[in-house]
């Protein structure tokens, strides 16, 4: 067994057997979905589906009351709960920052704290891509117990939050000697311990978990959802993030040995995507064509426009509209990009009828799917 030293934001933990096992699993199936057809089918039933998974129940973790159909309903833009109103915003919310996490790392951008701050804007803005990066607390914050209302974790002061934050991202940018879904663990762990923000620091820690996966191409072609693993027995996730003699962050909380939580974190990431392997397989006995390179070239918006697709050969910005929840103007102006992009192609160029089809590359991913 080998033992990891802890730094000043980085506790010490062991590397079990088990833990070794789980490490296996996850390196199985990485190099098993990289040789299996990722077909269409399986790129419509799981990768939004899994970002909708992610949003459900990372947001669900937090309290968040809307079903999983409900949730659907309102990032499609179809749907408005009366009393939910935070509860749209939230899922909203966690929607864009999955959309700015899969930009980040299709583009390699190194993390930092302007990323982290972004990612936490994005939760706490209800879905608007335009908010600005907000900065850590500026004051004591305390977790409390639902029931008791006694304090179940004193995280540092807001003195020391900017100083532990910055060694956080200069270790996620410098540690390469870690199995990155170990580095993964403990970037979650971490942040979570510090807990830089009044509200949202959960969401946040999912969301830069996933980052540091898919950074360190473990993102499974952004097909898993990991935060289901963690929402199903939210007693074992909130139990195994329990660490320390004490509740406060100064008395042992940063210098725990935190092997229990990496030995939870890596049979989550083990969990998840055997379950992905398992669909792709039967979707290799069903004689798929493997699609997802050509899929992979585009955009989250235009994988989702694939669903009008399947419904009619053409569609109208009107579509895109009511699909996204834009307004008219926007969702034309951004046909009229995809166009451009060779995405779609103008079928009727009058203005007020104006229709789209697929273009010619892209149609075949619909064939494969009809």
């Amino acid at each position: 067994m080998t033992t990891k030293k802890h730094t000043s934001f980085s506790p010490a933990f062991t590397i079990t057997p088990a833990m070794a096992g789980g490490l296996m699993r996850i390196e199985a199936v990485k190099q098993a979905i990289q040789t299996l057809p990722i077909t269409p089918l399986v790129l419509a039933n799981l990768r939004e589906t899994a970002r909708l998974f992610s949003t459900h129940y990372s947001t669900r973790i937090e309290g968040n009351r809307l079903t999983q159909e409900q949730v659907a309903q309102v990032i499609g833009g179809h749907q408005h709960f009366p009393g939910r109103e935070r509860d749209q915003e939230e899922v909203k919310g966690y929607y864009a920052a999955l959309d700015e996490v899969e930009r980040l790392a299709k583009r390699r951008e190194r993390i930092s704290e302007a990323t982290v701050q972004r990612l936490h804007a994005l939760v706490m803005g209800g879905g608007k891509t335009r908010a600005k990066a907000t900065p850590y607390r500026d004051g004591q914050n305390v977790i409390r117990d639902a029931r008791s209302n006694a304090i179940v974790y004193m995280p540092p002061e807001a003195k020391d939050v900017p100083s532990l934050m910055g060694q956080l991202i200069n270790w996620i940018n410098s540690e390469d000697e870690l199995p990155v879904p170990i580095k993964a663990g403990i970037a979650h762990y971490q942040y979570a311990t510090i807990h830089p923000y009044y509200d949202g620091n959960g969401r946040t820690a999912r969301l830069l978990t996933t980052l540091v996966l898919h950074l360190g191409t473990y993102d499974l072609k952004g097909l898993y959802a990991l935060e289901e693993y963690y929402a199903r027995d939210l007693k074992a996730y909130y139990e195994a993030l329990t660490i320390g003699p004490s509740h406060n962050y100064y008395m042992g909380r940063a210098d725990a040995d935190i092997t229990k939580w990496i030995a939870y974190f890596i049979e989550g990431v083990a969990t998840s995507f055997e379950k992905v392997r398992d669909q792709a397989v039967r979707e290799a006995e069903r004689g798929g064509k493997d699609q997802s390179r050509l899929l992979r070239n585009l955009d989250p918006k235009q994988r989702r426009a694939l669903i009008l697709f399947q419904k009619s050969r053409e569609i109208t910005s009107k579509d895109i509209a009511e699909l996204f929840g834009y307004r008219p103007r926007t969702a034309a102006l951004l046909c009229q990009r995809w166009v451009g992009d060779g995405f779609l192609e103008t079928t009727d160029p009058a203005k007020k009828s104006r229709r789209y089809k697929l273009s010619e590359t892209y149609a075949t991913v619909i064939d494969e799917i009809a």
